[in-house]
């Protein structure tokens, strides 16, 4: 059965490649994109929403369909502040997928981080672990949270931290094995794939996909063959 999915942060690193992805993908027949601004250009089966994210008015209705891709991410130096970086990775994510769910949205793929963790001391892995905590309590029938390391691909802007943690998982990637595999870093490309995959295969309950994990269902065939 074809469906409508719902992008939020479709103009990142990882959202970029999911739009293109779900445009191409025989589940879906319409991908409704919420934006800000005019900021990609008209595809076929692509439907670009201009959405206040403060005014759940106006945004619910725009959430209306059966799947919900959030790629949504910033960081707390193009923030400003570690309250403008909540707003955006915790309070978007988080009224979306509520607004959504009311509406009977099935299906929230959330991108999140490696480590994240609600009882952390690190604001930035602890403020992902609530989102997770949040979302996980709205009862979506489907639920899939992914926990990428260090994203690989050509972004608009440079983020000299992401660039420096590449650097050094790079250099000693060799020992990133066994429970440490989940600290290696992953094409945005895979991450995007394997979440239109777990879209696609559709499994209930909850689903948490470190790294490795990621990486493989990356590689999973969605279309098996009839």
């Amino acid at each position: 059965m074809s469906q409508t999915a719902v992008v939020i942060g479709a103009t990142g690193l990882t959202g970029r490649h999911l739009v293109t992805l779900l445009l191409h993908d025989p589940h879906f027949s319409n991908v409704k994109v919420l934006l800000r601004s005019p900021s990609l250009k008209p595809r076929p089966g692509l439907t670009p929403i201009i959405v206040d994210f403060n005014d759940e008015e106006s945004l619910a209705p725009a959430l209306q369909g059966d799947v919900l891709f959030c790629c949504v991410g910033t960081t707390i130096r193009k923030a400003g502040s570690q309250e403008q970086f909540r707003e955006v990775d915790f309070n978007i994510p988080v009224r979306c997928a509520t607004l959504a769910r009311r509406q009977g949205t099935q299906q929230f793929l959330l991108i999140s981080s490696v480590g994240a963790n609600a009882r952390a001391r690190n604001f930035y892995t602890r403020t992902k672990g609530e989102v997770e905590q949040a979302i996980q309590q709205l009862g979506y029938p489907g639920l899939h949270i992914f926990r990428p390391s260090i994203l690989l691909g050509a972004r608009t802007e440079f983020r000299f931290g992401e660039w420096l943690g590449k650097c050094l998982v790079m250099l000693f990637l060799f020992l990133l094995q066994g429970r440490w595999k989940k600290y290696r870093p992953i094409k945005a490309s895979n991450v995007a794939q394997a979440m239109v995959n777990a879209a696609a295969e559709g499994p209930s309950g909850v689903h948490i996909y470190e790294s490795d994990a990621i990486q493989e269902l990356s590689i999973r065939n969605p279309h098996p063959a009839q």
